[in-house]
C-alpha cells in the first residue's frame, strides 16, 4: 500500500498566496513612505489594496498557482508563479495608466513601485514554499539514517536524478556529490551539491561513508564503466544506473526505475561493428526460417533480423508457450516484417517438409537444439534425435528446396567433447560439412561460441534465484572457468559470420578471457550489496556428469585463420570424413530409438567422434574398454 499524503486544501493555499502578496504590497508601501505612519494615507492604501487583491485573485485563479503540492515545489511551480505575478503587474500598470478615466479604480503607484511589488511578491511566494518544502524534508528524515549517495555524471541526466531523489518521499538519501569526467565542471556547485572530477571518487569514499553510486551518464565507455563498478564493489558501494532516456516520462523518471547494475553489464565489451550493407543486400525482401526461434538465441536473432526488413520470418519452435510469447512481443514492435509462427519439432520430417514447401525459405538459421549437459548425459537418445537427426532433416530439406544459406549454431562444447551434448553437436557439424561438399546450391556455415549470459539455463539465473532466497550459491568446482558472451553480441556475430561465409567454414568467435565461476558468484553477491561468505555462503557441489573444468573453442589439432572482422575467426578443422556417413547415422538413429540402448548409442558416438572422452560420467567405462582393446591389439601385433 502507498503511504497517504496529507495535502493542504487548495482554497487555503490560494488564501495564503493572496495574504502574502498583500503583505508584500504593504511592506513596499511602508518602505516607500520610510515607515512613517503620518505619511501614509490609509484611505488611499485600502483602495489600492482592494484593487491589488482583486487583480491577483483573478490572475492566480487563472494560472492555478494553488494547484501544486508545496512540499514538492519545483521549477514548473516557480515558472507558473512568475508568469502569474508578471501578468498581475502588467494589469496593474494598465489600470494605473487608465486610472484618470476610471476614478473608481485608482492605482497611484509608480511603475517602479509596481515593478518592485512584482519582485517582492514573487520572492515572498517562493520563499514560503521553499521554507515549507525544506522543513517537511528535514522533519521527514529527522533521526533517520540517510544513505550517502554520489551521482556519476553532472549533466542533464545527473541533475534529473537529483530532482527525482529530492522529490521522492521514500528515498531518504543525501546527495554527497556529483562526479564528472569534464575537468571544467569540477569545483562548481549545483543545488548546493558540489561537483568533483571523477578521479576524486577514492578520496570521497575515504572521507565519507558512501552507500550508493548512481551512474547517470549514457555514453560512458564500457571499459571505464566496468573499472568504476569494480572499484565500487571492492569498496562495498552499491551501484545503480539511470534508465535510458527513452523510458523517461515527460523528461522525468521515478526512483523505482533506478536499476541495479547487472552482471551482464560487467562482462560486456565494446559494441560490435557489423557489415550492415552486406546483410541488407542478402536479407532484404527474403524469406528466413529460424528454428528454435523461441529460445534465448533464436528470439534475439529474430529481433535483429527485423531491421534488415526481410519479407517473412518463419518462427519454428516446438515449445508452445515461449513461441506464443515471442509472437506477442514481436506484435508490439514497430516493423513491417511478416513474422509467422510455426509450431513444429525439427525431428518431425513431414512437418518440416510442409514448412519448407509452404514458405520456400531462402535463408535458414538453425538454432534448435538440446543444450543442457547433465540432462543429455541422462537422455543421450534425445540429444541424438534432436541435435543430430533434427539437424540432418533441416539441412537435407535446405538442399532439396534450394536454400541459399544455412547457418548452424554450434557450441564450444563440440571441441574435444567430454559429454553427450558436445559430441552430438560435433556430429551435427560433421554432417553439415559433409553436405556442403556433396552439393553446390546451398552454402552451409557453422558458428561456434561459448556460454551466453542470460540465456535459458544460464548460471546467472540460478545464482540470482539463490541470492534472492538467501543462499547458498552452489558452484561445481573452485577452478571451473567458462567463456561468456552477451546474447546480443553472440547473435550479431552469428549474423555477420553467416553473411561472410562462402560455405563449409566453421566460424569461432573471440570470446575474450575465460571467467572463473567462483569470481562470477562473488561479484554477483556484491552487486546485491551483500558480502560473500558472510551474508551469502558459497558451496562446492562437485562437477556434474559430462562437465569439464575448462572449455575450448578450437580442437587441439585445429588452427584459425583471420577474417575481415577481428572478432570472427575461421577454424581450420581437421578433415574428419566419415565413410558412408548416411549408413553410420542410420545406425545411430536406430540405437537412439531403441529401448535401454544408451551404452550402445554412446559407444557408437565415440566411434564416430574419436576425441569424445567422457568426464565424470557413467560412460567413462566405454573409454576404458576402448583403451583395453587397444592394449590387447598391441600385444597381438608384438
Amino acid at each position: 500500500m502507498f503511504q497517504k499524503i496529507n495535502i493542504v486544501p487548495r482554497w487555503l493555499i490560494f488564501s495564503i498566496d493572496l495574504a502574502i502578496c498583500l503583505f508584500a504590497y504593504l511592506f513596499l508601501y511602508l518602505l516607500y513612505h520610510k515607515f512613517s505612519l503620518l505619511a501614509i494615507g490609509f484611505v488611499d492604501f485600502l483602495g489600492e489594496a482592494f484593487i491589488f487583491i482583486l487583480v491577483n485573485a483573478l490572475v492566480f485563479y487563472q494560472f492555478k498557482t494553488y494547484a501544486g503540492i508545496i512540499r514538492y515545489t519545483g521549477e514548473q511551480d516557480a515558472l507558473r508563479i512568475f508568469k502569474a505575478v508578471a501578468v498581475s503587474g502588467v494589469i496593474l500598470s494598465l489600470l494605473n495608466f487608465f486610472s484618470f478615466q476610471m476614478a473608481f479604480l485608482q492605482v497611484k503607484a509608480s511603475y517602479l513601485q509596481l515593478s518592485l511589488n512584482a519582485l517582492f511578491s514573487f520572492s515572498f511566494l517562493m520563499a514560503y514554499r521553499l521554507l515549507i518544502k525544506f522543513t517537511f524534508a528535514y522533519s521527514r528524515n529527522y533521526k533517520l539514517d540517510r544513505k550517502q549517495v554520489i551521482i556519476y555524471g553532472a549533466g542533464e541526466a545527473g541533475f534529473a536524478t537529483r530532482r527525482v531523489l529530492a522529490h521522492d518521499a521514500k528515498s531518504n538519501v543525501s546527495i554527497l556529490a556529483f562526479l564528472d569526467d569534464n575537468p571544467k565542471k569540477a569545483g562548481k556547485v549545483v543545488d548546493g551539491v558540489p561537483i568533483y572530477h571523477s578521479s576524486a571518487l577514492a578520496k570521497l569514499t575515504k572521507e565519507n561513508e558512501v552507500d550508493e553510486l548512481i551512474i547517470a551518464i549514457f555514453k560512458l565507455p564500457i571499459s571505464k564503466r566496468n573499472a568504476l563498478i569494480d572499484l565500487c564493489l571492492d569498496l562495498g558501494i552499491k551501484v545503480l544506473s539511470v534508465p535510458p532516456m527513452s523510458k523517461w516520462m515527460n523528461g522525468e523518471f521515478s526512483t523505482r526505475q533506478l536499476q541495479a547494475i547487472k552482471i551482464e553489464s560487467l562482462l560486456e565489451r565494446e559494441p560490435i561493428q557489423i557489415n550492415n550493407d552486406l546483410l541488407n543486400t542478402q536479407l532484404a525482401r527474403k524469406t528466413v526460417l529460424v528454428t528454435g526461434a523461441a529460445g534465448s538465441i533464436g528470439s534475439e536473432i529474430v529481433q535483429q533480423f527485423l531491421k534488415y526488413e526481410p519479407a517473412k520470418i518463419i518462427l519454428c519452435d516446438q515449445a508452445e508457450t515461449p513461441l506464443h510469447q515471442l509472437e506477442l512481443d514481436l506484435a508490439e514492435m514497430k516493423h513491417q516484417v511478416a513474422c509467422i509462427p510455426c509450431l513444429a519439432d525439427v525431428r518431425n520430417q513431414a512437418r518440416m517438409e510442409e514448412i519448407f514447401q509452404t514458405y520456400q525459405p531462402q535463408y535458414v538459421y538453425h538454432a534448435a537444439a538440446y543444450k543442457h549437459v547433465p540432462m543429455m548425459e541422462l537422455c543421450p537418445s534425445e540429444a541424438i534425435l534432436t541435435n543430430v537427426w533434427g539437424s540432418q532433416i533441416v539441412a537435407d530439406l535446405s538442399v532439396q528446396y534450394g536454400v541459399e544459406r544455412f547457418v548452424m549454431i554450434s557450441t564450444d562444447k563440440a571441441v574435444n567433447p567430454t559429454n553427450v551434448m558436445g559430441a552430438s553437436k560435433r556430429l551435427a557439424e560433421t554432417y553439415i560439412q559433409h553436405l556442403h561438399h556433396r552439393q553446390k546450391k546451398t552454402k552451409f556455415i557453422t558458428t561456434r561460441f561459448g556460454n551466453v549470459l542470460g540465456s535459458n539455463g544460464s548460471v546467472l539465473h540460478r545464482f540470482k534465484e539463490q541470492i534472492e532466497k538467501g543462499g547458498p550459491l552452489t558452484v561445481t568446482h573452485p577452478q571451473i572457468t567458462r567463456f561468456f558472451m552477451t546474447i546480443p553480441e553472440a547473435c550479431q556475430l552469428v549474423l555477420e559470420a553467416g553473411s561472410m561465409g562462402d560455405g563449409g567454414e566453421i566460424f569461432v568467435f573471440d570470446m575474450g578471457e575465460p571467467v572463473t565461476i567462483i569470481e562470477l558468484a562473488k561479484k554477483m553477491i556484491r552487486l546485491y550489496g551483500l558480502i560473500p561468505e558472510i551474508d551469502i555462503k558459497i558451496e562446492f557441489t562437485g562437477l556434474r556428469p559430462g562437465e569439464k573444468l575448462f572449455e575450448e573453442l578450437l580442437n587441439d589439432a585445429e588452427n584459425t585463420l583471420p577474417t575481415y572482422h577481428d572478432k570472427i575467426l575461421i577454424a581450420s578443422v581437421r578433415n574428419q570424413e566419415i565413410n558412408q556417413i548416411k549408413k553410420h547415422f542410420e545406425q545411430l538413429f536406430t540405437l537412439a530409438q531403441a529401448a535401454n540402448a544408451n551404452m550402445q548409442l554412446v559407444a557408437k558416438m565415440k566411434e564416430l567422434v574419436p576425441e569424445f572422452l567422457s568426464n565424470n560420467s557413467v560412460f567413462e567405462e566405454l573409454d576404458q574398454e576402448t583403451d583395453q582393446t587397444k592394449i590387447i591389439d598391441l600385444k597381438r601385433v608384438s
